[in-house]
């Protein structure tokens, strides 16, 4: 935990898969064929107190869904990349375009495909149901599962080490 908080500390763009971490990772289809996703509010509230904060927010997932794309426009989000089948390239631009290092990105992954990104950010995140192998690449599992508040759990780690975990919650506190 104090080699998560100390990497925590310089994460100002903090990146996130989508299936399995803003979401249980379970697809729900219709009949028609329409893709359905169950995004936690929890997570929402603390990805917009992430963002207030002062830390930018991005997506990288390797399906294409328009419900994606509306949540991250809800939520903020500085930039998504869906569709990739190549995470570490995608990272990699992120990078450039923000113009930062990878010791100032966090990512949050749940599987192998993400290990690549993961073994690279300065601020690696995972949840509990994630595969061994991607856990012990993992600078921190959360507690809560995916879907279920872990993005909120991680959001509130990357605030607690920056000293800004107060400030976004005194609002709730009058």
């Amino acid at each position: 935990m104090d080699e998560a908080r100390a990497r925590a500390k310089a994460v100002k763009l903090a990146i996130f898969d989508v299936d399995g971490v803003l979401t249980d990772g379970r697809l729900y289809m219709s009949d028609g064929g329409e893709e359905m996703k169950a995004f936690s509010t929890l997570d929402g509230q603390g990805l917009k107190m992430l963002r207030a904060s002062g830390v930018r927010l991005a997506i990288i997932t390797g399906r294409t869904s328009k419900l994606v794309a509306v949540r991250a426009e809800q939520l903020q989000f500085d930039r998504w990349l869906q569709g990739v089948d190549d995470k570490l390239s995608a990272y990699r631009e992120l990078l450039q375009e923000f113009q930062l290092t990878a010791d100032a990105t966090a990512y949050m992954g749940d599987d192998l495909v993400d290990l690549p990104v993961l073994r690279r950010a300065g601020l690696a995140v995972t949840v509990p149901g994630a595969p061994e192998l991607v856990r012990s690449h993992s600078h921190y599992v959360t507690q809560a599962r995916a879907g279920e508040g872990a993005v909120r759990e991680a959001s509130e780690l990357i605030m607690g080490a920056q000293g800004t975990l107060d400030a976004q919650l005194a609002p709730y506190l009058v």
